[in-house]
């Protein structure tokens, strides 16, 4: 099974180049459109969905190892800089990772974290936890 990390936001984002070499893609992944539409349904609140990855989902969590927490972690980072280009003030994005296939399990946690504003050692984003980003 993978770990996929799926955003959602009220403005479409454009999709990452193919070629690109970036820690953060956004496009397909892991996961399909059937997927897509699940974690709509039932985890996001917001119209446009996509996953973000790189290999793997973003879990930062106690129970991950140490070389996935600290890829997590700079994988978040920039995926809040990226965002951070496309919302505008008083907006957000919503961040759910979970196994694929179980996009429409029950959510596990919620949390809520200021775009620019928070420590990326004091967080914890185990899979199944939406995490909204306010801008």
């Amino acid at each position: 099974m993978s770990l996929a990390s799926y955003i959602g936001c009220k403005v479409e984002v454009p999709l990452s180049d193919e070629d690109s070499n970036d820690i953060i893609i956004i496009g397909d992944c892991f996961s399909d459109e059937s997927h897509r539409i699940a974690v709509r349904e039932h985890q996001l609140t917001t119209p446009y969905v996509y996953e973000v990855s790189t290999d793997w989902g973003i879990n930062i969590s106690e129970y991950t190892n140490e070389r996935v927490r600290n890829e997590s972690k700079q994988k978040l980072i920039r995926l809040c800089e990226i965002m951070d280009e496309f919302l505008v003030k008083g907006d957000y994005f919503e961040l759910y990772s979970c196994w694929v296939g179980e996009e429409d399990e029950e959510r596990e946690g919620e949390l809520t974290l200021k775009l620019k504003n928070f420590d990326i050692d004091k967080i914890s984003i185990p899979e199944k936890t939406l995490v909204r980003f306010e801008k």
